[in-house]
C-alpha cells in the first residue's frame, strides 16, 4: 500500500473513532470482521472511500466473506465470482444503474417489450410516512427501489406490524446500497424510492420465480425459485437448460427440489424476453415470473449473491466464468 493510500486509512480511523467513541482499533482483519457485523458501520466506512481504496477494499471482503484462502485476483479473474467482482468495479456500463432502479426501469421495460410484462404499481412514495394504509389493498408488496433485498411482502394488512416495518424501511432509505453488502456499485448515488407493488403469485400460492442467467446476450440457465419463506428466510431450487433439461448445479443458497419443477407454458417467451434484455451487458440475470400464464418482469439483476457462491466445484465456478467475456 502506498503511503497516500496509508494515511487516507489513518484519517478514516480516526474519523471513525471520533464518530463512534467506543470503537478503539486499528483496521486490521479481526476488528474489520466486526465491522461488518456492524452494517451501519460498515456502510458510513465504505462510502468515503476513493476507487483505488474500494479496490483494496474489496479484495479483503471477499476474502473474508468467502473464506477462499487465495482471496480474488481483479487483475485475472478466472471464476463467475470473481469476474463478478471485477465488474463491480471496472464495468461502468450506465444502463445497469437504470434496469437495477426498480422504480426507472419500468419505463425501460415498457419501451424495451411492453407494459403488459410489468407488475402494476399502487404507489410510489419518497419516504413510508407518506404510505396511507387505509387506501391499500389487503395484500401488496413494498420494495425500496434502490436495493436488494428491501422489501416487505403483505399477505393480511391486518397482521402488519406497521411499526417495525417502518424501521425496516426509514433506516434502509438511510443507506447507499452500494456500500451496504459489497461494493455493488452500480447502486451508487441511485434515487431512494418506496415501490408499492401489486401482490401476486400463481393459483395454487405458490410463485415461481424463473431467474434465466444470460451472458453477453445469450440465455444459457435458468434458476427456478419456489416455494419461499420470507420469514424464515428458505426455498427451494433448481437448473435448468434453456431447453429445460435438468443440471447438476448447486449454487449454495437454498437447498435443491427433489422433484422435477414443471416446465412453465411460457418458457420460450420468457427466453425472448431475456435475449432481448441482455444484449447489452457482460452478464445480467433476468426474473421472471408466469402468473395465469402470462409473464411478468421482476428486475435485472447484474451481482447475483454479491458474487459470492458456494459452488459444487472449482471447475463448475470457473465453466460459469468462462461464459464472461471482460
Amino acid at each position: 500500500m502506498d503511503q497516500n493510500v496509508s494515511r487516507k486509512f489513518e484519517e478514516i480511523e480516526e474519523n471513525l473513532k471520533n464518530s463512534f467513541g467506543w470503537l478503539n482499533y486499528r483496521i486490521d482483519d479481526l476488528v474489520y470482521e466486526k465491522i461488518l457485523l456492524e452494517k451501519k458501520i460498515e456502510h458510513n466506512y465504505f462510502r468515503g472511500l476513493t476507487e483505488n481504496e474500494l479496490i483494496y477494499e474489496l479484495k479483503r471482503w471477499y476474502y473474508l466473506k468467502s473464506g477462499r484462502g487465495g482471496g480474488v485476483d481483479l487483475e485475472h479473474p478466472i471464476t463467475f465470482d470473481e469476474k463478478i467482482q471485477w465488474m463491480k468495479i471496472y464495468d461502468k456500463n450506465p444502463l445497469k444503474k437504470l434496469l437495477a432502479d426498480k422504480v426507472k426501469v419500468r419505463d425501460y421495460i415498457k419501451n424495451e417489450i411492453g407494459e403488459c410484462y410489468l407488475v402494476p404499481v399502487i404507489g410510489i412514495v419518497d419516504f413510508f410516512d407518506q404510505i396511507d394504509f387505509n387506501d391499500l389493498p389487503n395484500r401488496f408488496v413494498l420494495k425500496c427501489s434502490h436495493g436488494s433485498g428491501w422489501n416487505e411482502i403483505v399477505k393480511d394488512k391486518a397482521k402488519m406490524d406497521i411499526p417495525k416495518v417502518k424501521r425496516n424501511f426509514d433506516y434502509w432509505m438511510s443507506l447507499d446500497y452500494a456500500f451496504f453488502s459489497g461494493f455493488e456499485m452500480h447502486y451508487k448515488g441511485m434515487d431512494r424510492k418506496i415501490l408499492i407493488e401489486q401482490y401476486v403469485e400463481q393459483p395454487d400460492g405458490n410463485l415461481f420465480d424463473y431467474k434465466i442467467h444470460c451472458f453477453m446476450g445469450i440465455p444459457r440457465i435458468i434458476q427456478v425459485i419456489g416455494d419461499r419463506n420470507v420469514s424464515n428466510h428458505t426455498a427451494r431450487e433448481a437448473f435448468y437448460d434453456i431447453h429445460w433439461q435438468r443440471l447438476n448445479v448447486t449454487l449454495g443458497v437454498y437447498k435443491q427440489y427433489d422433484n422435477e419443477v414443471p416446465r412453465p407454458s411460457k418458457l420460450d417467451e420468457m427466453i425472448a424476453i431475456a435475449e432481448k434484455l441482455s444484449k447489452q451487458f457482460q452478464y445480467v440475470r433476468v426474473d421472471l415470473y408466469e402468473i395465469e400464464n402470462k409473464v411478468k418482469f421482476g428486475e435485472c439483476t447484474f451481482t447475483p449473491n454479491s458474487g459470492i457462491h458456494q459452488w459444487d466445484s472449482n471447475e463448475l465456478a470457473i465453466s460459469w466464468g468462462e461464459y464472461i467475456i471482460l
